[in-house]
């Protein structure tokens, strides 16, 4: 019988992270933080990254599954990782395997206790991870909407959406998307931002990535996050590099549904400086397998108001309390589909990836 996944998700970071805490402890893993030097919670608790180690310490082959990339998008990670530590078949299939399972919870616990996509200098981490010593992406067109996204009003005056409607219809709406979310380095205060230089939290995920993936020959890495396509359903996104051979292995590991952004084939739009490809730079002698899993909760048009409204509200911080406990609420519940059934249905997909993840791990030969 399948677990019943509903306990293992929380309805503030603090809570999320006593639940993973709580279950590792449980479970006997081998526990590691980091605490963020200088910021606070919204309930000025300690914010901290918390790792959980499970099966061989030794092993060749190592999962990793992260959460919280995307702060607020946490919930749902936590509570899959939540649910996993407590589920005895999962971790017996674990230490069966021969393979260790690392379990990274709140890459960013600055925007997961905050309810804000961004960390706390309004970096967008899974845009993060550029080469900030060579020239930048150049955001593509998002310089000719970014007043329009962010207008000096909330809710957005009549004229400015007409303007940005126009916009949208004259370039379509991948396009709308592409110029949105693909990533840019030049407004600060803006959208899907990619950060001025490596944060606290890419800091702190590199050096995860050097201590305990750098000397194993085989990485496979689940990122979790939520907000894109059907309600409930985790698309397959493809994490890595664009290279023919890695992308036909994460097709192999994990179905021919998965997707990438680099054909088109993916409902996200092509971003830089994904969290994943930290890896090729940390680990460069470790054969990566890598995909977000990314679960559907609202319509895509929700999403990005949803999603200007919060950064609005930062660049706004006189706004009326109520207005932005209206922008928070709406924020949670767009990223995080508080309903049993939905929670069931990512953990169920969650936890059917990583045993995917695992069979393939358990058969990769001690180098390669």
């Amino acid at each position: 019988m399948p677990m019943n996944a509903v306990p293992h998700f929380a309805q503030s970071y603090a809570e999320a992270r006593d639940k993973f805490l709580a279950a590792g402890a449980a479970r006997g893993a081998r526990m590691f933080r980091d605490v963020h030097p200088s910021e606070r919670g919204a309930q000025d608790e300690e914010l901290s990254i918390d790792v959980a180690q499970i099966g061989d310490d030794k092993a060749p082959a190592l999962l990793l599954l992260s959460s919280g990339t995307h702060g607020v998008e946490g919930f749902c990670g936590s509570g899959c990782q939540v649910a996993m530590l407590r589920d005895d078949a999962f971790v017996a299939s674990v230490e069966r395997s021969g393979v260790c399972v690392l379990m990274l919870h709140a890459l960013n616990p600055y925007g997961f206790s905050h309810l804000q996509r961004t960390n706390e200098d309004n970096a967008d981490l899974n845009r993060n991870f550029v080469d900030f010593a060579a020239p930048l992406p150049d955001g593509g067109a998002y310089a000719e909407i970014h007043a329009l996204l962010l207008p000096p009003a909330w809710p957005p005056p009549p004229d400015s959406e007409a303007k940005l409607n126009a916009w949208i219809g004259q370039h379509g709406a991948k396009a709308f998307q592409a110029a949105v979310s693909g990533g840019q380095y030049a407004y600060p205060d803006g959208m899907f931002y990619g950060g001025s230089g490596p944060s606290w939290s890419n800091a702190c995920l590199r050096a995860v990535l050097r201590k305990q993936v750098a000397p194993r020959s085989h990485l496979g890495w689940i990122d979790f996050h939520t907000g894109l396509g059907p309600r409930g359903h985790g698309e397959k996104i493809y994490g890595g590099r664009d290279d023919a051979v890695e992308i036909a292995r994460a097709k192999a590991w994990w179905g021919p549904e998965v997707t990438s952004f680099f054909d088109g084939s993916s409902t996200s739009a092509r971003v830089s400086g994904v969290i994943c490809t930290a890896a090729y730079r940390e680990c460069p002698h470790t054969e990566l397998t890598a995909m977000a899993l990314e679960y559907g909760t609202y319509p895509l048009e929700r999403t990005l108001q949803a999603l200007r409204a919060d950064h609005w509200l930062r660049n706004h911080p006189e706004a009326p309390p109520a207005q932005k406990v209206e922008i928070k609420r709406a924020l949670r519940d767009t990223f995080y589909v508080d309903a049993d059934d939905w929670k069931a249905m990512v953990c169920e997909q969650a936890r059917d990836a990583c045993l995917q993840a695992i069979v393939r791990l358990a058969t990769m030969p001690a180098s390669h």
